[in-house]
């Protein structure tokens, strides 16, 4: 071999840079000069007459087109970006060397597996596992991936199920007759398990999965497997105010502090003023048209206006992940929004609802609301402080303190507050506590994006979400649905969330959104799920079987239930359909943090904000690269 000879020719000379490799070697390899592209150059070439195709056995007719020096060697170029194509050769295809190294076929397209669709299914149900792990050596070939379930899959299933078995059979021997085939508790936790199992379902369609936890509830509450009556009302109403609790909390840990305090007029004017426009619609509507009293009307009107978090989080990741509205924190803004009229709708509702059924006079109805919002901020507050000053940051307990203190915090608050008759400071003490504690423990070491707390109470929500949603569609029987009343309330529902939409809309005048991006956000907040399946049932579990108001609450409980039917699927394919034709992509996405928040359930976390000055940067240094490139080559293949 005599030598290599590269030289790269400046861009002051010419306005496109050319690599010409010659090689003198043997005669089975001519002199070749190769574009900077990879392509071969086509003045060197002989008549274009080649094989069919890579694997083709037909027979060659005249000269047979030489494979470049490249092709398959341990060369790796960085190059430029790809120049015009070659006058004349209109078979030139723009790619860069290291695409036309490793390609296998270089003439020829690379054909597709066609996979059949339950190969496609099956891929989907399941995710390749990327750590470590052991099997038996036959598992491959008798449960083949991923039409069975991997070796690690199975056994943690069987493990989940030994240690749910051996559970129950401890509940069984303490409690008895309730625990057994039949009992409430046995039929709660069957409809548990089904109702997560149904999540999953619905998840592989990319709907929200509390729609099929959801359709579990309703659907074996009416076909007879359950029956979820009124004698298990009292552990069901507690089970759903721990639900609550940890909805609030996480909606406070969910605030991003920097988004809040950069877009706070903006989630004001966009997020607090159309829920109170959608409360009074629902209001005035169900008022007029099922002859509600005003006090039900106004305490149904804060339930429906309240978005829910857990159908819009799923959706925005997935559209955050291709570069979707990320550079003007649209993402952000959504999920600040539908938190805090969580908190909001939840305050207002516990306010109405002590004012409803305390016999307190008037007086002191008057001031329950302001001592309310006043004292479940201040407690909220100072609880934060605490659990930031308590355990002290360096403790090797540290993480599981502070996920107690703000559960423990969180349900005394919630429980506490109903017992002396001030059901709307217990809400708000428990996103002030998170949020104050977020504050607190990102300026002593925590990072936002990285926060424990949240981590575990998204776990508490895995456990909750089935047994509040199951728990929700079961108290619905169909035999006993009035179909007047059905109607116009989906009627109130559709007139609700259009007036909402078009305040959103226009009110989103004057803000750095256009006119798609504003529909957009409009849209996304028209969802309904978690604040309405948990508040929904309150009303009827307090006025009993006898009172004459038990009509107006099974009214706010059928209305509560259509919200959530009809907006929480329609969002989430609302969202995922517009996201791509009304929002901005982003050509370099955000990455997606490390750590504990890859999971298959993308929090809100997940979703950041890119400040449209370092996109701008970037963009300028992906299109602007080294003029002089750089050329790297494996020794050993020379």
């Amino acid at each position: 071999m005599a030598g290599l000879d590269i030289n790269p020719v400046s861009e002051s000379t010419t306005p496109t840079r050319k690599l010409s490799v010659a090689w003198d070697g043997n005669s089975n390899s001519p002199s070749r000069k190769v574009s900077r592209t990879g392509v071969d150059n086509l003045g060197f070439e002989h008549p274009r007459s080649r094989k069919v195709s890579a694997t083709s056995n037909h027979e060659e007719i005249g000269p047979v087109r030489k494979k470049s020096i490249l092709h398959n060697s341990n060369y790796v170029v960085d190059t430029l970006p790809d120049t015009p194509k070659t006058n004349g050769d209109a078979r030139v295809k723009k790619m860069s060397t290291t695409e036309s190294v490793v390609s296998k076929t270089r003439f020829s397209d690379v054909v597709e597996d066609d996979r059949s669709w339950w190969y496609t299914f099956c891929l989907k149900c399941r995710t390749k596992e990327n750590l470590p792990s052991w099997q038996p050596p036959l598992w491959s070939k008798i449960c083949p991936y991923p039409f069975c379930l991997t070796y690690r899959q199975f056994s943690r299933i069987i493990a989940l199920g030994l240690i749910g078995v051996l559970l129950w059979g401890v509940v069984y021997t303490v409690l008895g007759e309730t625990a057994a085939p039949g009992g409430h508790l046995f039929q709660l936790i069957l409809l548990t398990i089904c109702a997560h199992f149904g999540g999953f379902l619905i998840n592989l369609t990319t709907l929200p999965p509390l729609i099929g936890m959801l359709f579990t509830g309703l659907i074996f509450q009416n076909v007879g497997f359950v029956n979820i009556d009124e004698s298990f009302s009292e552990v069901t109403a507690e089970l759903r105010k721990i639900a609550l609790v940890i909805i609030l909390i996480r909606a406070g840990l969910d605030l991003d502090p920097n988004a809040l305090k950069r877009l706070k007029f903006t989630t004001i004017r966009l997020g607090l003023v159309p829920w109170g426009v959608e409360a009074v619609v629902i209001m005035l509507t169900t008022h007029f048209f099922l002859d509600l009293p005003w006090m039900w009307s106004l305490l149904l009107g804060f339930i429906v206006a309240a978005v829910s978090p857990a159908v819009v989080v799923s959706c925005l990741f997935r559209l955050r992940a291709k570069g979707y509205g990320v550079a003007k924190g649209i993402p952000t803004l959504i999920i600040a929004v539908a938190s805090i009229d969580d908190a909001v709708s939840v305050a207002f509702f516990g306010i109405i609802k002590s004012i409803m059924f305390s016999g307190d006079s008037l007086t002191s109805q008057i001031i329950q609301g302001p001592i309310s919002i006043v004292g479940g901020i201040a407690f909220g507050v100072l609880w934060g402080i605490i659990s930031n000053y308590a355990p002290e940051r360096f403790d090797p307990f540290v993480v599981p303190l502070r996920i107690l203190m703000l559960l423990v915090g969180g349900l005394i608050s919630v429980f506490g507050s109903e017992l002396i008759g001030y059901g709307g400071a217990g809400p708000l003490a428990c996103v002030g506590a998170a949020f104050v504690s977020l504050v607190c423990w990102s300026k002593t070491g925590w990072e936002v994006e990285d926060n424990p707390a949240a981590t575990a109470f998204e776990i508490f929500w895995m456990i909750f979400e089935p047994i509040l949603f199951g728990i929700t569609g079961a108290n619905i029987k169909l035999n006993e649905l009035d179909p007047h009343i059905v109607s116009i309330g989906i009627g109130c529902l559709i007139g609700g969330v259009i007036i909402r939409i078009l305040f959103t809309v226009l009110l989103g005048i004057g803000c750095r959104l256009n006119l798609k991006e504003k529909i957009f956000v409009a849209l996304s907040w028209m969802s309904k799920a978690t604040v309405q399946a948990a508040l929904a049932p309150v009303a009827l579990g307090i006025v009993g079987d006898e009172s004459p108001d038990k009509t107006h609450a099974e009214i706010v409980l059928m209305i509560c239930i259509l919200s959530i039917i009809l907006t929480a699927p329609t969002g989430a394919v609302l969202i995922t359909l517009s996201g791509p034709r009304l929002l901005t992509k982003t050509k370099i996405p955000a990455p997606i943090p490390e750590g504990w928040r890859r999971s298959h359930r993308p929090s809100i976390r997940d979703i950041s904000i890119i400040d449209e000055e370092e996109e701008r940067d970037k963009e300028e240094d992906v299109e602007t690269p080294n003029s002089l490139g750089s050329i790297v080559i494996n020794k050993e293949s020379l």
